[in-house]
C-alpha cells in the first residue's frame, strides 16, 4: 500500500524512519542469530576447557569503526529530513496557533479565528506555536511534523499541504485532565475557496466583546469551565453570578451565592470554597497573575446576563 504523500516532510521523514529502523532489524536479527550459533557452537559440552583469546587490535578497530559510520549514515538521514524544518519560506501564510487546556485555536492575520486550521492546497504554511499555560504538542501524523508549544517561548513549524482533504491534529504532551480531547483537524481546500473562507469574518457575540472575556481566554480559563452549562473540571460559566451554590469550606457544606466578593475570592483563592461536586487543588491561585482591574473586568462579564 503506498503510503499518504500529505506534505513536503512526508518523504524525508519516512526515509529516516524506514533507514534507521532497517538497520536495526538488519542487527537485531544478525546479532540474535550469531549468538544462538555461539551458544551451539561453543557450548561446556563441546569446549570443556575454557579458553583464553588475548586481545587483537584490529578487531576492537573494526567494531569501533563500523558502528561508528552507521551512527554518521544514520544521523545525516535525520539530519536532512530536520533542517528543511526550521527554514520557513518568507513568503509563507502566517497563522497563530494557540494552545490551551484544552482545545487548539488558529488566529489569522486578518484577525479570524478558527478552532480548526483551514489552508490553502500547495501553498507554504508557517505556524507560530503559543501556549497560554502548561507545554502542549501541535502533532499533525499525516504530515509528519510536531513541535512542543512552551508558554512564554514562541516557536514555529511549517508545512506545504500536498494533498486536499481533512488531517488530524492531536496534542501530543500530556496537559492534564482532558488531554486527549484536545484534538482539532488540518482542512486543505483550494486557495480561492480558502480566500473566501478567510473573508468571512464572524461576528463575535456581546458577551465575547466584554474585557473579562478576554482576561478568562488569555488565562486559558474557559479549559476547565465551560460557557454553556457543560460539567468539565470545574462550574460551568454559564449563568454564574447571582447562582446559589453549595460549597465545602474546610470540609462543611454551606450554600453561598455567587457576588463579587465570592468570585475575587475563588480566582484569588480557590481552595477556600468549592463547589460541591468538584475537586479541590486543581485550580492555582491567580494573585501574582492578574491585577485588581482585570479581576474587576471578569466579575463585570459574570454579571452580564447570557444571550439566547
Amino acid at each position: 500500500m503506498l503510503l499518504q504523500v500529505a506534505s513536503n516532510f512526508v518523504e524525508g521523514v519516512d526515509k529516516a524512519f524506514f533507514v534507521i529502523m532497517g538497520i536495526g532489524v538488519f542487527f537485531l536479527v544478525g546479532l540474535t542469530t550469531l549468538m544462538l550459533v555461539f551458544v551451539f557452537k561453543y557450548n561446556k559440552k563441546k569446549h570443556p576447557v575454557a579458553l583464553q583469546i588475548k586481545e587483537k587490535t584490529y578487531l576492537e578497530v573494526i567494531w569501533t569503526v563500523i558502528p561508528l559510520i552507521i551512527v554518521g549514515f544514520m544521523f545525516y538521514y535525520g539530519y536532512v529530513a530536520f533542517m528543511p524544518m526550521r527554514e520557513a519560506p518568507k513568503d509563507a501564510l502566517q497563522i497563530t496557533a494557540v494552545g490551551k487546556m484544552w482545545e487548539w485555536n488558529f488566529i489569522y492575520a486578518n484577525g479570524k479565528e478558527s478552532k480548526k486550521l483551514v489552508v490553502p492546497f500547495n501553498k507554504a504554511v508557517n505556524l507560530k506555536l503559543v501556549s497560554l499555560d502548561v507545554v502542549h504538542s501541535l502533532y499533525i501524523p499525516a504530515y509528519r511534523i510536531k513541535e512542543d508549544v512552551v508558554k512564554g517561548e514562541p516557536d514555529f513549524m511549517w508545512f506545504i499541504p500536498s494533498q486536499k482533504g481533512r488531517f488530524d491534529i492531536f496534542c501530543a504532551e500530556y496537559c492534564g485532565l482532558r488531554h486527549s480531547y484536545m484534538s482539532s483537524e488540518v482542512e486543505v481546500i483550494d486557495e480561492a475557496k480558502f480566500n473566501l473562507w478567510l473573508s468571512i469574518i464572524e461576528k463575535k457575540s456581546n458577551k465575547e466583546e466584554f474585557p473579562g472575556f478576554l482576561v478568562l481566554k488569555n488565562n486559558a480559563c474557559t479549559g476547565c469551565h465551560s460557557l454553556d452549562g457543560s460539567r468539565l473540571v470545574g462550574p460551568s460559566f454559564k449563568g454564574l453570578y447571582g447562582r446559589d451554590e453549595v460549597v465545602l469550606t474546610n470540609d462543611a457544606e454551606r450554600n453561598q451565592k455567587v457576588d463579587d466578593a465570592y468570585i475575587k475570592n475563588s480566582i484569588l483563592n480557590p481552595d477556600a470554597d468549592v463547589v460541591k461536586g468538584f475537586n479541590k487543588g486543581l485550580m492555582k491561585s491567580y494573585q501574582t497573575v492578574l491585577k485588581e482591574e482585570e479581576i474587576q473586568q471578569i466579575i463585570e462579564y459574570f454579571k452580564t446576563p447570557d444571550e439566547k
